[in-house]
């Protein structure tokens, strides 16, 4: 029966009864597109690169390990100024918007025939949307393992003189600045070098399994601690303000369900962007063993799903530990010489080190796309591109104190582009009209998708204007 049905939608498309674009769409529903072969009298499609060798574990373990990012570590603090339950509700209902945006992108690259993002840009606005799209996955992901390396460069140093019972600011071999370049020679480059995105299922599954004894860590001091508001063991002691750890909320051992204040603000943009991989859903999608779309989603959900469970589980049992008083880094929270509390941080710092080379992979795929299309597999360009990138980002880091600020503009703005406005234009722009009309419900959904994210953007920025207006510090996230 499904022959059939490609047979008829093929003899309609060489007849003229219906558009090649809409024969396309309709096959991709359908199932048929990945093991479709060119149309006589067209131009052959190439589908991918090669032939797809990554299973599908290793493929959620790398999805997963790109949604996954240093925001994990202030979700208690998220949930702190939006209540239990609405936080729960928001994260959910972000994380479905993130399987639908993912749906978008796998739908448009089945008609377009290729699992690139940059050349999704270029069938629906031609070069020029190559070109912008590549840009945003470029400053995005530069941006996102800058953050990467900026928290290697201020813990690391930390916790290995706390081990070793050194003093971070007198030995030169514990600067932030030596340690990441060591880090970055050691550790990132050479996974930054693997020919296949697959190679790095085994290092993602390690990364995950970090901040799984992270979020075990998180559980056990809750009911170590109990309530922990006023204890020795916490930070609380610190030196700082009493005021910076209230904030105007109560002090007491009683959880909020909904609470609304000035802090939620900040709260909610970033948590609008807790679950961004789509710069590496399509070249996961590429090396996926037996690919096809149903199986690809079924990645994504799964991704999702358990980022979900972690963001949710570290979030709630973090916030029910220090209540109102958590502050935005809840590792800060616990006391710095506990051994436990050590590894912890040293599993972080190791699931953050394992994911810059993940994060490594789109960028030079777009680089490749925009500057070699077309060229064939060359290790001296696959090794020089991401030389150049950690080169450059180690300098980044390193030179330019007030980087961060600048990738917080970026990242407001390439975020919602990558996870909102893009894929809604991509659906719009690609999906033949013949198939879907504009006013269909769909096209309308991906309508008002792309609208949300123009809102988050305006939003995300002008919350960050106001906190440099208002010489407020900004929370950080992936």
């Amino acid at each position: 029966m499904a022959r059939e049905t490609a047979m008829e939608l093929q003899d309609a498309k060489m007849n003229g009864a219906l558009p090649s674009d809409a024969v396309d769409y309709r096959q991709e529903r359908e199932g048929f597109l990945p093991s479709r072969g060119p149309a006589p009298g067209s131009k052959p499609v190439q589908f991918m690169d090669f032939e797809g060798k990554t299973s599908f574990g290793m493929s959620v373990f790398n999805l997963s390990n790109a949604i996954m990012g240093s925001g994990i570590l202030g979700l208690a603090y998220a949930m702190a100024h939006t209540g239990v339950i609405f936080f729960l509700a928001l994260l959910l209902c972000i994380a479905l918007l993130s399987s639908y945006s993912i749906h978008l992108l796998l739908t448009c690259a089945g008609i377009v025939g290729i699992r690139a993002y940059e050349q999704l840009g270029q069938r629906a606005f031609g070069p020029a949307g190559k070109v912008v799209v590549a840009a945003v996955i470029c400053l995005h992901n530069v941006g996102a393992m800058s953050s990467y390396l900026f928290i290697i460069k201020s813990e690391l140093p930390l916790v290995i003189g706390t081990f070793l019972y050194m003093d971070p600011e007198g030995d030169w071999f514990l600067k932030g600045n030596l340690l990441i370049i060591i880090v970055s020679v050691l550790i990132i480059l050479p996974l930054a070098l693997m020919k296949h995105l697959g190679y790095l299922g085994y290092t993602s599954g390690l990364s995950l399994t970090c901040m799984l004894f992270f979020l075990v860590s998180v559980i056990y001091k809750k009911f170590q601690l109990g309530c922990a508001i006023g204890r020795n063991e916490t930070a609380m002691e610190s030196e700082a303000p009493v005021g910076l750890h209230n904030q105007g909320l109560n002090s007491s051992c009683e959880a909020q369900m909904f609470t609304v204040d000035s802090q939620m603000s900040y709260t909610v943009p970033i948590m609008a962007f807790a679950f961004v991989c789509h710069p590496e859903v399509l070249p996961i999608y590429t090396e996926l063993c037996r690919p096809s779309k149903r199986r690809m989603q079924a990645v994504a959900n799964v991704s999702i799903g358990a980022m979900f469970c972690m963001y949710g589980l570290t979030a709630t049992f973090g916030y029910l530990t220090f209540y109102s008083n958590v502050e935005a880094e809840m590792l800060h929270m616990y006391s710095q010489k506990d051994p436990l509390i050590l590894c912890v941080r040293l599993a972080v710092l190791l699931a953050v080190t394992l994911t810059v080379p993940v994060v490594l992979f789109p960028i030079r795929r777009a680089l490749q796309q925009l500057l070699f299309p077309g060229k064939a597999f060359s290790w001296p360009r696959h090794v020089a591109i991401a030389l150049i990138l950690l080169v450059l980002v180690n300098v980044l880091v390193i030179c330019v104190p007030t980087i961060q600020d600048i990738f917080g503009v970026i990242g407001s703005t390439s975020a919602p582009s990558l996870i909102f406005i893009l894929p809604s234009i991509f659906y719009l722009r690609i999906v033949p009209s013949e198939v879907e009309p504009f006013l269909s419900w769909p096209k309308i959904q991906a309508l008002c998708f792309g609208v949300l994210g123009v809102l988050f953007m305006a939003v995300s920025l002008g919350f960050m204007f106001a906190n440099w207006a208002t010489g407020q510090s900004r929370l950080s996230g992936h």
